[in-house]
């Protein structure tokens, strides 16, 4: 049986979709990437956003969500531990 996400997947699941679109992604697009319900997507963007992960932009009209330096390296630690913890079992 799979295991739920933690909230620290979640958050690395979202700011990784970000990044892999380039830095800035729509909100449709965010919410089929990290796979989570309109409300839950909406209760992360609010932890993103005050830890400054994320941040919202709108440009011709339409929102985005943009990745933050704050975010890049959120993810590139994340990386680092996830790599330590399988290289040990964990």
């Amino acid at each position: 049986m799979k295991q739920k996400r933690s909230q620290l997947d979640i958050i690395h699941d979202m700011l990784a979709s970000v990044q892999r679109k380039g830095g800035k992604i729509k909100p449709t697009q965010l919410l089929s990437k990290s796979n989570l319900s309109y409300k839950m997507m909406q209760e992360y963007l609010v932890v993103l956003y005050e830890r400054e992960l994320l941040r919202e932009e709108q440009m011709k009209g339409k929102k985005l969500y943009l990745i933050t330096d704050k975010g890049c390296a959120f993810l590139a630690e994340y990386r680092r531990l996830s790599a330590f913890t399988d290289a040990f079992g964990l």
